[in-house]
C-alpha cells in the first residue's frame, strides 16, 4: 500500500496517521475501523466478484466506500497497519455455532498484532470487542462491547469467549491471504453458507450498533436495548445510504441459490 493509499484508507476512517505503532494507535484505529467500515454480505447477494488481493480489497472499502465480511475488512485492515509499521499476522479461527460446534478451519480471519506483547485485532466479526485484546492474558479482559476471556485449547489454539459465550477458536500460525480463498469462495457460493441466505449491514456507532437485515432496521444500545423497525423497499434503500454510506439501485434479494458471480 503505498502512501496515496495510506493518506485515502485514513481519510475513509477519519483516523489522524499515528505518529509510532504503538497499543494507542491501534486501539484508535480499529476503533476507528470498525465505526466508519460496515461489515457485509452484499457482494455475495449481488453476485460481485471478492478478490483476496490488497489493491482490490483497499479499491472495494476506500474507492467505492463499501465494507465486506472478515476476508476483505480484516485482509485490508492487516495491509494498512503493515504500512503504518505494525507487525501483523494473519490468523485462521473455527467459528463456534450456536449448538457449540465448531466450524472448520479459515471459517474467519483474524489479526495477531506484534507490539509490547501479541494482540488481537479484529474489524472482521460484526458484535464483537470494539479494542484489541491481549493475545497473552488469560484473565478476563474488559471491553465495551463485554467481557473477553481467551483460553488455551489441547490443540494449541485460543478459545476468544464473550460473555462467558465461546465466539471462535484461534490457530495462532500465521497465513497468508491467498490461504483464505478456498473458504472465502464457499462462504460466498455455498446454499450452506449463512452468507448466501440473509443480508446485513452493520456497523459501530455512538448509540451502540446499528444493522440493517433485510429490510429491518436494528439499533442496539450498549446496555444490550434493541430497538426494530420494519421498512419499505424505498426506506430500506435510503437507510444503506444514511446509515452506511452505501449507494445501492436495487435492493438486494436473496435468491433460492446465490446468483452466479459476474466476471
Amino acid at each position: 500500500m503505498d502512501e496515496r493509499q495510506v493518506a485515502a484508507y485514513l481519510d475513509r476512517i477519519g483516523a489522524r496517521r499515528p505518529e509510532r505503532a504503538d497499543a494507542a494507535a491501534l486501539r484508535e484505529l480499529q476503533r476507528a475501523h470498525l465505526a466508519a467500515v460496515p461489515f457485509e454480505n452484499l457482494s455475495v447477494v449481488l453476485g460481485e466478484p471478492i478478490v483476496l488481493e490488497p489493491d482490490a480489497l483497499w479499491a472495494k472499502i476506500v474507492e467505492r466506500r463499501r465494507g465486506g465480511f472478515c476476508y476483505e475488512l480484516n485482509g485490508a485492515f492487516a495491509a494498512l497497519l503493515e504500512a503504518l509499521g505494525f507487525r501483523v499476522e494473519l490468523l485462521s479461527a473455527r467459528v463456534f455455532g450456536k449448538e457449540g460446534r465448531v466450524g472448520p478451519p479459515f471459517d474467519h480471519m483474524a489479526l495477531r498484532v506484534e507490539l509490547d506483547g501479541p494482540w488481537l485485532a479484529d474489524v472482521g466479526f460484526g458484535r464483537f470487542s470494539h479494542n484489541p485484546l491481549r493475545l497473552d492474558r488469560t484473565g478476563p479482559q474488559a471491553d465495551p462491547a463485554g467481557e473477553f476471556t481467551l483460553a488455551g485449547h489441547g490443540d494449541g489454539g485460543l478459545d476468544v469467549v464473550m460473555d462467558g459465550d465461546p465466539q471462535y477458536r484461534l490457530d495462532l500460525r500465521p497465513y497468508a491471504l491467498a490461504d483464505f480463498s478456498p473458504t472465502c469462495w464457499w462462504q460466498a457460493t455455498s446454499p450452506d453458507s449463512h452468507f448466501t441466505r440473509s443480508t446485513t449491514c452493520s456497523r459501530l456507532a455512538p448509540e451502540g450498533r446499528i444493522t440493517l437485515a433485510g429490510t429491518r432496521l436494528i439499533r442496539t444500545g450498549p446496555d444490550g436495548s434493541r430497538r426494530e423497525e420494519q421498512l419499505s423497499e424505498a426506506q430500506a434503500l435510503a437507510a444503506y445510504r444514511e446509515h452506511f454510506g452505501i449507494a445501492l439501485e436495487e435492493l438486494p434479494v436473496v435468491s433460492a441459490l446465490p446468483r452466479p458471480v459476474r466476471r
